[in-house]
């Protein structure tokens, strides 16, 4: 309800969480219970879902299995995976000492039906198997899969500014995507879950990553994405969204295109409906009904999350303990 009652989002999709096992609050009879809510809230299909991929975690050849099952047994938008997280292991292969399991991977949700890979990429505290230098190469190798690459190998961290060839953060996904020949259009879309949160509050960082990300991209290759899961409804983030430009100066210095009300909505939706091949829904409502149904629910305008850099800190680790590695100044 916080998503799809409490915001303008039309269409949601549940991800996967990299917990294995009873402990996982996101397993995919959980995602089918969203789904169904979903339904009997909106009155049509209104919530994707997808799969949890952990070839990394027991037998592969059991974990390859596992994936046909759920793909025959649900009706899955994509994939997700964790290359990071329990193990360590990239979709290329390219390191001999890490599991050579990618390869594997991309061939099995190939043959699943579903030959879209949603990988988080980033927000891992500098964990070397979270970065996106996989990410080129193995969208090269296998042209008719789509990567989706969650966070766009975004690190809170790393000050956001101009492409460097050597730069680190999002950088890394440019980098590997043009290193690859992967262009505008490709099989390789940039997604904001997290990264926008965190950017809307820095704006020259926020100009610098979408810039970034439409010069390599392009407008038709940048995905929403909100995490709302971690913070509640998606309406501030939407909304700061909607009114975000990138600065003529900012454009004539680094090379952006503008972010035009054409290029916001292709993000904001249109791209996702195109790569999941989904019908729009429509709404019953027009705008202004939907604010009086709103204000006559008298639900509290208050942003779920935390409110100071003390408050964030303590809720990352809480909720990513596995991105603390080595970074000294992670809560042990």
């Amino acid at each position: 309800d916080l998503v799809l009652g409490g915001s303008d989002t039309a269409v949601a999709v549940i991800s996967a969480v990299p917990v294995v096992g009873d402990a996982d609050p996101l397993s995919i009879d959980a995602m089918e219970r969203g789904r169904r809510a979903g339904h009997e809230l909106c009155g049509d299909e209104r919530v994707l879902i997808q799969g949890h991929a952990v070839p990394d975690v027991g037998p592969l050849g059991a974990a390859l299995e596992s994936m046909a099952q759920i793909a025959d047994e649900h009706d899955l938008c994509a994939w997700k995976v964790y290359t990071h997280s329990p193990g360590g292991w990239y979709l290329d292969d390219h390191d001999p000492d890490a599991p050579q399991i990618g390869t594997a991977f991309i061939n099995a949700a190939r043959d699943t039906g579903v030959p879209v890979v949603a990988v988080h990429k980033g927000l891992a505290g500098g964990n070397p198997y979270a970065s996106p230098v996989d990410i080129g190469p193995a969208a090269e190798a296998n042209p008719d899969v789509a990567f989706l690459v969650y966070h766009s190998g975004y690190e809170p961290a790393i000050t956001e500014g101009p492409y460097e060839p050597q730069g680190a953060g999002v950088d890394r996904l440019v980098r590997s995507v043009s290193q690859s020949g992967i262009g505008q259009r490709g099989n390789v879309y940039a997604e904001l879950g997290s990264t926008w949160r965190t950017l809307m509050g820095r704006p020259d960082e926020a100009a610098h990553v979408l810039g970034k990300l439409l010069v390599a991209f392009g407008p038709d290759r940048i995905l929403w994405g909100t995490d709302s899961i971690w913070y509640g409804s998606p309406q501030d983030q939407i909304a700061a969204f909607r009114t975000f430009e990138i600065s003529e100066s900012f454009q004539q210095r680094f090379g952006y295109p503008a972010l035009t009300k054409d290029v916001k909505r292709r993000i904001l939706g249109e791209n996702a409906i195109e790569l999941f091949g989904i019908d729009v829904p429509t709404t019953p409502c027009s705008p202004s009904e939907t604010a009086g149904i709103r204000a006559a629910l008298a639900a509290p305008n208050r942003v779920h999350g935390p409110r100071s850099r003390r408050d964030v800190l303590a809720t990352f680790w809480s909720e990513h303990p596995w991105a603390a590695g080595d970074v000294p100044w992670a809560p042990r």
